[in-house]
């Protein structure tokens, strides 16, 4: 009986510790698993994709030496890491060019201690009202300039751009886009810096 009863006993740890080790390799092997399956079919978390559209190709504004309103040249500087949001709208942009300038400055304040290294470019005179943050430079309205950027004549309004340091246009954002979703992508791009 006493021989019996130890073999149960030593039958029931080995089963326990099988399954302690079944289960350890569960805990690393399953979200890999999932992670795998994830990457294969193209799903991704919310939290890795963008919020503004991701243009492929790039358009390449380099060639494009924009100028300021006061005639001076707006160069690229990659070297100073600076990105920038383009807003190109009509001519006959009123107050919805006066909210968005005001929700750009908003976003532009909440990038705090980052915030000298994003400038927002205005091709032609932003309207009256419109917000006038310490970043913002006025461009000179040009015609080579627009005719870089995907999809600008948007019957529902004015998209938004972000350009990199080195001049590429990279995101777009469409008319009443969420403020918020361009200061996260900016916020990402910040820190890849």
């Amino acid at each position: 009986m006493t021989d019996s009863a130890s073999t149960a006993a030593a039958n029931k740890q080995r089963n326990r510790n099988r399954l302690t080790l079944v289960l350890i390799a569960a805990f690393f092997f399953v979200p890999m698993l999932v992670a795998g399956i994830l990457r294969f079919t193209d799903h991704h978390p919310a939290v890795t994709r963008q919020h503004g559209e991701l243009l492929e190709p790039k358009p390449d504004l380099r060639t494009h030496e924009p100028r300021l309103a006061d005639g001076k040249p707006y160069p690229w500087q990659p070297q100073a890491r600076v990105w920038r949001i383009l807003v190109a709208p009509k001519a006959d942009c009123r107050e919805a060019c006066v909210k968005l300038s005001r929700e750009l400055d908003t976003v532009w304040q909440l990038f705090g201690k980052d915030a000298d290294q994003v400038d927002i470019l205005w091709l032609g005179a932003p309207p009256d009202g419109a917000a006038r943050p310490v970043s913002l430079r006025v461009l000179t309205d040009s015609p080579s300039l627009r005719a870089q950027l995907p999809r600008l004549n948007d019957p529902a309004g004015t998209p938004v751009y972000v350009i990199d340091p080195n001049g590429f246009v990279i995101l777009r954002y469409a008319p009443g886009f969420e403020p918020g979703g361009l200061r996260a992508d900016l916020v990402k791009l910040l820190k890849l810096m």
